[in-house]
C-alpha cells in the first residue's frame, strides 16, 4: 500500500513515502529534503544463519553520480569501490540501528542506502539514516525503532537544526545524532574547541529535533505498516545458567581479576574450557547454550565488579588512567614521529610535508574538493596477537582514521601561514582499548616534532558506562573488554580549551542529560591528564620544520604574470623547475609556492620567478643578452622573456655605421630603459646606460 507524508522541517520540506519504489522488499522508503532525494531498502532472509552468535547486519549506503547530474570519471564509466564517505556513511547508520534489533535475531538482514538526487545543500546521510529507519518500520522486521538522524550546526553563536552544507564552513561544531524519543543512541562529529555545555546543549538539541520525523514514521507504521514476524528472545535455561554459575564463578572472577590483557583472556578462556568440560555430559548437545552462558556470566561478574566495588579487571578505580608514556623524533629520516603508549594500546604516528602537489582530489557529488590534510589508521593483525592475512583497509580502519583526522584538522594552521600538504600515518602496535583515541595524541606529538604550527596538543579518551538499574558508573580510558561489555562507548578528543570531536555508541536506553554531563567532564578530566604526559615528552610545536622536510616559500606575484612564470606549453616553469631541482606551484591569485630541500636552489629559483614576472622600470639599467641585430639597431633580452630595442643612434655617444661595430648575437651590455609603450614595447640606450655609469664613477 503506497503512502506518502509531507511536512515543513526547520524551512525545507521534509517527505517519507513508501509502498510505491522497491515493492519486493521487505520494506523500503524514499526520503526527500529540498531536492535530496534517497532510497533505503531493508530485507532479510526468512531463515536465521546457524551457528553464529553475531547479528547478520550489512548496511551500504551508496552515491550515484547521476544523482548530481555528473559521469563518472576513469575508463569504465561507472561507479566502483566505494569512497571514503560512502564508507563513513554506512558505518553511521550501521552504528545507529545495530543495537535496536533484538538480542538472538539472526536473520541475515541487510540495509541499501541509494542517493538518486542531491541538492548540493542538503546532506544526504541525514536522510540515509531516516529512511532505514522508516523502511525497517514499515517492514515484518523485528526492529526498537524509530528513529531519525538530525544535523546540528552553531553559526554565530546560535544553534543550527540541518544546517546547508554550504554554511558549515562557518560554523564551529559539526555534529550528526541519531536519536529515538527516550535516548541517543548515536553521535558522530567534530567542532573547533567547543566546551562541554556548548555541547551537551547540541546534543540535546538534536534528541528534541527529532521527534517529528519520528511522528511521520509511527504514521506510516499505522496507515501501511506490516505485522512484524513473530520472533521471541531465546528463553534462557534457569537451570543450566544456575549449573554454569556453579561450575564457573569462582573461577571466572579470578581470571577477570588477572591484569594484563593476553593472560586475562588466556585464563578466561582455561575457566570457560574447565567448565564446559564439568558440564558436557549433563548437558549433551548444547554447546552453543553453554558458551552463550558461560559468555553472560563472565560480563555479569565483570559489571557486578565495578558497579559493587568500583574495581575493573585490571585493577584501576573507575576514573585510573592507564600508565602512559611518549616518545618524539623516534624514527631519522621521516619529518616527524611520535610513539605513544597507554597501558596496553600502543600507536606509532608518522606525518609527512608535502606540497600542494600533494594534495588529495576528492571528486565528491557535492562537487571536486581538495584535502591538505590526511590521516589514515592501519591496525595490523600483531597488534591483538593474532596471525591472519593483510587486506585493505576495512570500515573499521577507514572509520577510526576519520575520527583522528576530525580531532586533529580543527587544530592545523591556515593554508596561507603553513601551505604544506600534511599527511599523517598511525601505526596500531598495539591494541587493547580505544587506538584511535592513541592515534589522536600520538598524531598530535608527530605533527609538532614535525614542525607543523598546530593551535594546541589535541588528546582523545575512551569512556564506558555501566548501568544496572538506578545504578550508574562511568568509566575512563576503557579497555577492550570494557568496550565489549559495557552500555556505552563515548569517545572525546579535543585541546584543554574544549572539545574537537566526538563519537557515542549507547546500547541501552536511559542515558539521562546528567549521566552525559558526567560523562563529558569525566573525559575533560582525563584529557588534561593526557596532555599533561604528552607535554612531559613535547610542549610545543618545533620552531622549523623537520631537516628532512622541504622548504616552501611563498611569493605574490600580478596574476596577469602567471602566464609570463609558465610560459608558452609550459616552457618556462619547466625550465626553472629542470635548473633548480624546486617544485613550483601556482595558483590562480598569484600566489607561488616554490618548495625545496636545498636553500641554494631555492634562493635560485626565487631569482627566476623574480626576474621573469618583474616588470621593467622606466629609467633603470639592466644588463642584457642581444638577442638579434638587425640594420636599425639590436634586441636585447633585459628580463627573461622580455626583449627591447637598442636603435642605432642609441648605441654609442659617437655616430654608428654598423650595428655590428658595436655589437654582436650573444654579447652581454648594459642598458637603460627609456621608454615603454602602450603596446608594451620596450626602448633601450645604450648610449644613456654608458653616461650614467661614466657619472657613477
Amino acid at each position: 500500500m503506497y503512502k506518502k507524508i509531507e511536512m515543513e522541517y526547520y524551512g525545507r520540506p521534509l517527505s517519507i513515502e513508501t509502498g510505491r519504489l522497491a515493492k519486493q522488499t521487505s520494506g523500503a522508503a524514499l526520503v526527500q529534503y529540498g531536492e535530496t532525494i534517497v532510497l533505503v531498502t531493508a530485507v532479510a532472509s526468512d531463515t536465521p544463519r546457524e551457528g553464529i552468535d553475531f547479528f547478520p547486519l550489512t548496511v551500504d549506503y551508496q552515491e550515484r553520480t547521476y544523482a548530481a547530474g555528473k559521469i563518472p570519471g576513469g575508463f569504465f564509466k561507472r561507479e566502483g569501490r566505494p569512497a571514503e564517505r560512502e564508507v563513513l556513511t554506512s558505518r553511521i547508520v550501521d552504528r545507529a540501528i545495530r543495537p535496536l534489533f533484538p538480542k538472538g535475531f539472526a536473520c541475515e538482514t541487510q540495509i541499501v542506502a541509494s542517493v538518486l538526487s542531491v541538492d548540493r545543500e542538503n546532506d544526504a546521510d541525514t536522510l540515509a539514516l531516516i529512511g532505514a529507519s522508516a523502511a525497517l518500520q514499515v517492514s515484518d522486521i523485528p526492529f526498537r525503532g524509530p528513529i531519525a538522524g538530525v544535523r546540528i550546526g552553531r553559526l554565530h553563536g546560535e544553534l543550527v537544526v540541518n544546517p546547508l552544507q554550504s554554511q558549515f564552513q562557518d560554523s564551529d561544531i559539526n555534529l550528526f545524532v541519531a536519536a529515538g524519543r527516550d535516548a541517543i543512541v548515536m553521535v558522530e562529529g567534530g567542532a573547533r574547541m567547543v566546551s562541554e555545555e556548548d555541547m551537551l546543549e547540541a546534543l540535546f538539541l538534536a534528541q528534541e529535533a527529532a521527534a517529528p520525523v519520528l511522528d511521520v514514521q509511527d504514521e506510516l507504521v499505522r496507515v501501511v505498516g506490516k505485522p512484524k514476524r513473530a520472533f521471541a528472545e531465546p528463553a534462557i535455561d534457569t537451570e543450566l545458567a544456575d549449573r554454569v554459575r556453579a561450575a564457573a564463578e569462582q573461577k571466572l572472577s579470578t581470571a577477570l581479576n588477572t591484569p594484563a590483557k593476553l593472560e586475562r583472556g588466556a585464563a578466561i578462556k582455561s575457566a570457560k574450557n574447565e567448565a564446559t568440560e564439568d558440564l558436557k555430559e549433563e548437558f549433551a548437545g548444547r554447546d552453543e547454550e553453554l558458551s552463550a552462558a558461560l559468555e553472560k556470566l563472565t560480563g555479569e561478574i565483570m559489571r557486578k565488579a565495578i558497579v559493587d566495588e568500583s574495581r575493573r579487571v585490571d585493577g584501576r578505580g573507575l576514573t585510573d588512567i592507564r600508565p602512559i608514556s611518549c616518545e618524539v623524533g623516534v624514527l631519522p629520516r621521516t619529518h616527524g614521529s611520535a610513539l605513544f603508549t597507554r597501558g596496553e594500546t600502543q600507536a606509532l604516528a608518522v606525518s609527512t610535508l608535502g606540497t600542494a602537489a600533494d594534495e588529495q582530489r576528492v571528486d565528491a557529488l557535492i562537487g571536486e574538493q581538495y584535502k591538505k590534510f590526511m590521516l589514515h589508521y592501519n591496525f595490523p593483525p600483531f597488534s591483538v596477537g593474532e596471525a591472519r592475512p593483510l587486506r585493505n583497509p576495512g570500515r573499521r580502519e577507514i572509520g577510526h582514521g576519520a575520527l583522528a583526522e576530525r580531532a586533529l584538522v580543527a587544530v592545523l594552521p591556515p593554508g596561507d601561514q603553513f601551505p604544506y600538504t600534511i599527511r599523517t600515518v598511525s601505526e596500531i602496535l598495539e591494541s587493547n582499548g580505544s587506538s584511535s583515541m592513541a592515534t589522536v595524541c600520538s598524531g598530535a606529538l608527530s605533527l609538532m616534532d614535525a614542525g607543523v604550527p598546530i593551535v594546541a596538543p589535541v588528546a582523545g579518551i575512551a569512556m564506558g558506562l555501566i548501568k544496572e538499574g538506578e545504578e550508574v558508573r562511568i568509566l575512563s580510558d576503557i579497555l577492550g573488554d570494557e568496550d565489549h561489555l559495557g552500555d556505552m562507548d563515548f569517545k572525546v578528543a579535543g585541546t584543554a580549551d574544549g572539545i574537537t570531536a566526538l563519537q557515542m555508541d549507547i546500547k541501552i536506553a536511559g542515558v539521562t542529560r546528567e549521566i552525559m554531563r558526567q560523562a563529558l567532564y569525566q573525559a575533560r578530566d582525563g584529557r588534561l591528564h593526557i596532555l599533561e604526559k604528552m607535554a612531559e615528552s613535547l610542549e610545543t610545536p618545533r620552531e622549523q620544520v623537520a631537516e628532512h622536510a622541504p622548504r616552501i616559500l611563498t611569493l605574490k606575484i600580478k596574476p596577469d604574470k602567471i602566464r609570463d612564470l609558465i610560459g608558452p606549453g609550459g616552457k618556462m616553469i619547466r625550465s626553472i623547475v629542470e635548473e633548480t631541482g624546486v617544485k613550483i606551484d601556482v595558483e590562480d591569485d598569484g600566489s607561488v609556492s616554490i618548495a625545496s630541500s636545498d636553500g641554494d636552489s631555492m634562493e635560485r629559483a626565487i631569482s627566476k620567478v623574480e626576474a621573469v614576472t618583474a616588470d621593467a622600470e622606466i629609467g633603470k639599467l639592466y644588463t642584457g643578452t642581444v638577442k638579434k641585430v638587425v640594420d636599425f639597431g639590436a634586441f636585447v633580452e633585459i628580463l627573461p622573456g622580455k626583449e627591447g630595442l637598442v636603435h642605432i643612434s642609441q648605441l654609442a655617444p659617437e655616430r654608428v655605421r654598423q650595428v655590428t661595430d658595436i655589437v654582436d648575437e650573444g654579447d652581454e651590455i648594459t642598458v637603460k630603459v627609456l621608454d615603454i609603450d602602450k603596446q608594451g614595447k620596450i626602448r633601450l640606450s645604450r648610449r644613456e646606460a654608458l653616461a650614467e655609469q661614466d657619472t657613477a664613477r
